[in-house]
């Protein structure tokens, strides 16, 4: 990731590159729009390789998953002082409607509570026209691992190996 004394927007810039170039964004083609402290909106624009129904052209329920456990993964870590990782814990979503066949879908997700080992986010994901009318809301929580916990468990294998 990064180092711990890098600056906010240092960490930001870093994430918001980073986004694009994770596989599973490249493949559906989702980039990263804005970020800021425990926030992130991400763009997932319409292909049609990610259509779930081929009769209905609508997209996969499953790319829509990605597309918020990313959103609110990287706002959980955005959410942090210190450049860490948080892989997921959990994550729901409660879909209200299909997503439009050919409109880019946004998922914006905020960090909205920071414990010192669980950090939680929720999100919404709204087509570029209509944040009003979400296609779907997602609440997740995300396991906190410092820079100095992930440290010590490298310090711990090596010395294991050795």
């Amino acid at each position: 990731m990064t180092s711990s004394n890098e600056s906010f927007e240092q960490i930001r810039d870093h994430i918001m590159g980073v986004v694009g170039e994770l596989k599973h964004c490249k493949q559906l083609g989702i980039t990263a729009v804005e970020a800021g402290r425990g926030r992130l909106k991400l763009a997932l624009p319409y292909s049609e390789k990610i259509i779930g129904n081929p009769d209905t052209k609508v997209i996969h329920g499953g790319v829509l998953t990605t597309l918020m456990d990313t959103a609110c993964g990287f706002a959980a870590v955005l959410g942090l002082d210190e450049p860490s990782i948080a892989p997921t814990l959990d994550l729901r979503i409660d879909y209200m409607c299909a997503a439009t066949p050919g409109k880019t879908v946004i998922g914006e997700a905020i960090a909205y509570r920071v414990t010192s080992t669980v950090i939680f986010a929720r999100g919404t994901a709204y087509h570029e026209d209509n944040p009003d009318k979400p296609i779907a809301h997602c609440t997740a929580s995300f396991m906190r691992i410092s820079a100095e916990a992930k440290q010590a468990e490298e310090t711990r294998k090596t010395g294991a190996d050795a």
